[in-house]
């Protein structure tokens, strides 16, 4: 059971079925959260930057990141991001279709938390929303989003 608090997630991730069926997965979750989406890494940075038309965006919880994007791909954001000194407190996991070592390492390498590849099923998508939201927001105890 998720703790009662509103979950804020930023997935990026350019494919737009793969974003409706996380939209889905995570309304089949019945938890409280704020999914939100970007398509590429440029995107993500302007967004937790605040700039543009992301200048109210909300800091997330977690990033849940694809690595195959255009402008910029996933390992370029998670490198960006992780030495940010103030963006790299916000864990990242890699949810890609990518299975291939070098980017396992490189996404190890750059400071990703944990990368899981993406399901294949809708169910297994659902479990792997249920597995993450309960480790991520039951288990870990997370930094707040306030610059220190």
């Amino acid at each position: 059971m998720i703790k009662d608090k509103s979950i804020k997630i930023l997935m990026a991730d350019d494919d737009a079925d793969d974003r409706l069926l996380a939209q889905e997965a995570c309304t089949e979750n019945e938890f409280l959260n704020e999914l939100t989406f970007v398509e590429n890494g440029i995107e993500l940075l302007s967004y937790l930057r605040k700039e543009g038309v992301y200048k109210d965006a909300i800091i997330p919880d977690i990033i849940l990141l694809d690595i195959n994007m255009p402008k910029m791909n996933g390992l370029e954001a998670l490198r960006v991001i992780k030495n940010d000194q103030y963006l790299k407190r916000i864990p990242i996991i890699m949810l890609t279709t990518s299975s291939a070592e070098t980017d396992i390492i490189h996404s190890y390498n750059f400071g990703c938390n944990s990368y899981i590849s993406k399901p294949v099923t809708f169910r297994e998508l659902v479990s792997t929303f249920i597995y993450i939201t309960n480790y991520w927001f039951n288990i870990v105890t997370l930094p707040t989003n306030e610059k220190v």
